[in-house]
């Protein structure tokens, strides 16, 4: 029997849904877990217990006032439910029930250790209106506490609490597959070609938000694995020396590998990379490496697409990769025949597709977040411009019909920028 939400939680639901969501920066994710103790793992799940229940309830408010019945879609509530579920459980979640002395320790940790987090700056991809989640909030991604005997229950509740996010994260691991199979029902039903700007609009929050949680979540995680043992290089999912050169090796590699697959080529179309050999800098590398694949892939198909599966060699595709002072800049020139100027803001559409050429998606089908076919729904660059404004970049695109396409990939290297939450 599948899970309902009852009255009375739509009603807390309802309820902290009124409150802005906290906006954390990159930078502050790294200073702030750099040593993760006991203390501070704690004090961080107090700040993910209230943080996370304001975004799930952000999330299940919106679902249930989608316009021109989306919301009835099954797959919409569905995911609606996935929501809730969460909501119940990190609201019910039992609290540790802790000595006068320990609490006081927590709520005021020594002043040498209680660094301050350095502060944010607005991202720039918010409206002019959208509370960025600075300073309107109490609520604060803590900085680190000494490490001195605490008692057993802090740290049996620090398992706990990480696990119910594992089980949390794995439930929401189907998310865009089943938005996007509710976005199909809807096109089906409603005999749409394409949506329009208010749902569009909707998608872009909604999966800008689920960015943002599932960093939340996956940083919590990998910081209490690692309190026992990290590499030099990572905090919790945060590498503070990523190879820029490696990582687009790697998607070169891959995106190439889908290619012939897909269209069954003995040798994909050739990528040739210009970048500085030692490039690194603070990121978060699933995000880049995602960016990066859907980007390429989108290239390689053009080009096979324009001069045909059967040519014995395709025009060559650069990705340059250039460092300022500010922005990491990630070039990628192709020569698949480029897209008409009237086209191009439907690039940024979700589900940029014909009704019946839209592949049908099995239920399990990219659970994990980052695997892809090459055709897929039309998903890879309006997600991979979200990834991108996250922490402060952006994508563009700029193309001349008739020969080919340049897509830039501007990443923020300052690392101050805080989550765009609306």
């Amino acid at each position: 029997m599948a899970w309902k939400p009852s009255e009375p939680l739509m009603k807390r639901i309802s309820h902290y849904a009124s409150f802005p969501p906290t906006g954390v920066s990159l930078r502050q994710m790294v200073q702030f877990g750099e040593k993760p103790s006991t203390g501070t793992l704690f004090r961080a799940s107090q700040f993910l217990s209230e943080e996370l229940p304001v975004r799930l309830a952000h999330r299940v408010e919106e679902l249930n006032k989608l316009p021109d019945g989306l919301g009835d879609m099954s797959s919409i509530q569905k995911v609606r439910d996935w929501y809730a579920q969460s909501f119940e459980e990190i609201t019910e979640m039992a609290k540790p029930d802790l000595d006068k002395g320990t609490r006081d320790r927590l709520l005021n940790p020594p002043k040498k250790s209680n660094q301050k987090l350095s502060n944010n700056v607005r991202n720039p991809s918010m409206n002019k209106n959208g509370d960025n989640g600075g300073g309107v909030n109490s609520r604060r991604y803590f900085a680190a506490i000494d490490d001195d005997n605490w008692p057993p229950e802090l740290a049996d509740h620090n398992k706990k609490f990480s696990r119910m996010l594992e089980n949390i994260k794995r439930r929401h691991d189907p998310v865009v597959t089943t938005v996007a199979q509710g976005i199909n029902e809807y096109k089906r039903k409603r005999q749409r070609m394409q949506i329009d700007a208010s749902i569009q609009s909707f998608l872009d929050r909604f999966y800008m938000s689920r960015i943002g949680i599932r960093m939340l979540i996956g940083q919590h995680i990998a910081l209490t694995t690692q309190s026992n043992h990290r590499h030099p290089n990572y905090v919790g999912i945060i590498c503070t020396k990523t190879n820029v050169r490696e990582l687009a090796e790697e998607a070169i590699e891959n995106a190439r590998f889908v290619c012939e697959d897909h269209y069954g080529l003995f040798d994909a179309p050739k990528v040739q990379l210009f970048c500085p050999k030692d490039l690194t800098f603070m990121y978060v590398p699933g995000h880049l490496s995602h960016m990066l694949f859907e980007t390429l892939k989108n290239s390689l198909r053009a080009v096979v697409e324009r001069h045909g599966a059967e040519k014995e060699e395709f025009p060559i595709t650069k990705v340059i990769i250039a460092e300022g002072k500010e922005d990491i800049t990630i070039k990628i020139s192709d020569e698949g025949g480029g897209i008409a100027r009237s086209a191009i803001p439907l690039v940024w559409t979700y589900m940029y597709t014909t009704v019946d050429a839209t592949p049908e998606l099995d239920p399990g089908f990219n659970a994990s977040d980052f695997k892809a076919p090459m055709a897929g729904f039309g998903y890879g660059l309006p997600i991979s411009r979200l990834y991108a404004r996250y922490f402060g970049g952006d994508l563009k695109l700029i193309s001349m019909e008739g020969y080919g396409t340049d897509v830039y990939l501007h990443l923020n290297r300052l690392s101050s920028s805080s989550e765009p939450l609306q």
